[in-house]
């Protein structure tokens, strides 16, 4: 079974009553913190849970040491994870408003601790859900706590200094989610210093949907990343954004295009610039 799913709406809403379906609702909005929490009372697919960015899927920040978005706690995680009743062989569907920034991070998560199958991404999200006609609800779930068991798996990670010894390596290929302006350092509208980590190259993660928010086909997807990699291993990939969120997107599109699953740099550019020491890129 391959690791990274969609699921559509229509398939979705038929499955809502199986047993053992775990939904949660990742909506979020980095301008408005609360949004997410604030939307989900206004109205969820029926079933979801809430997974909070900041709140359940991140860690504390340290300033001047982590990222905006540091990975959380591994035990902490798990006891969400079991809170929202997931078991290790639970069906899980993640959703947020659409582009699948904030449910790529809940994925890459649960594939960091070892669940690896049976988890889905809405393609296209709430906004599909709202295209396709169906229902929301205000009512919370009933949720029966889960037994979820699982590790953090090292190998899917790589720190600033094992990057940094890296860099200039001919095999490595490091993308960067960020949108082109941020990463040439035209704009920054989020982090202290603009620009990008030397030698990535710009994989903008939007580039992964369609005109109508889903992801392309992943023929198309393969032919975008097989741009990225030239003639280098896909084994020596590493993939970063500001702070390790949409980054996420990219390495399940990947997956979705056939790819083994990448590297993520989690403190990614807005850990990076913390140490002065380490190289700055402008431009492309």
């Amino acid at each position: 079974m391959p690791i990274a799913q969609l699921i559509s709406p229509q398939a979705l809403e038929q499955r809502r009553s199986r047993p053992g379906l775990v939904i949660l609702d990742c909506r979020f909005a980095l301008e408005d913190p609360d949004y997410g929490q604030r939307s989900y009372a206004e109205g969820h697919i029926a079933g979801a849970s809430h997974a909070d960015l900041e709140r359940d899927l991140s860690g504390s920040v340290v300033r001047g040491v982590t990222g905006r978005h540091p990975l959380p706690e591994p035990d902490a995680l798990i006891a969400r994870l079991r809170a929202w009743g997931i078991n290790n062989d639970s069906d899980v569907v993640l959703y947020d408003d659409g582009p699948g920034a904030y449910a790529a991070r809940a994925w890459w998560l649960l594939a960091w601790l070892g669940k690896r199958e049976g988890v889905h991404i809405l393609d296209g999200g709430l906004k599909a859900w709202h295209a396709a006609g169906l229902p929301l609800s205000l009512d919370p779930p009933a949720i029966a706590p889960g037994t979820f068991n699982g590790s953090p798996d090292a190998d899917l990670l790589v720190d600033a200094q094992a990057l940094q010894q890296r860099l200039g390596q001919p095999q490595m290929t490091l993308l960067d989610a960020r949108a082109l302006p941020r990463f040439k350092g035209e704009v920054e509208p989020i982090d202290p210093v603009a620009g990008h980590i030397p030698g990535a190259q710009c994989a903008a993660f939007t580039d992964n949907l369609g005109a109508d928010g889903r992801f392309l086909p992943a023929d198309q997807l393969e032919q975008r990343f097989a741009g990225k990699l030239g003639d280098r291993s896909p084994t020596g990939l590493v993939a970063y954004c500001g702070s390790g969120v949409t980054a996420c997107h990219n390495l399940f599109a990947l997956c979705l295009a056939g790819y083994p699953l990448g590297k993520l740099y989690a403190g990614s550019w807005s850990e990076w610039i913390t140490d002065p020491q380490r190289g700055v890129a402008k431009g492309e």
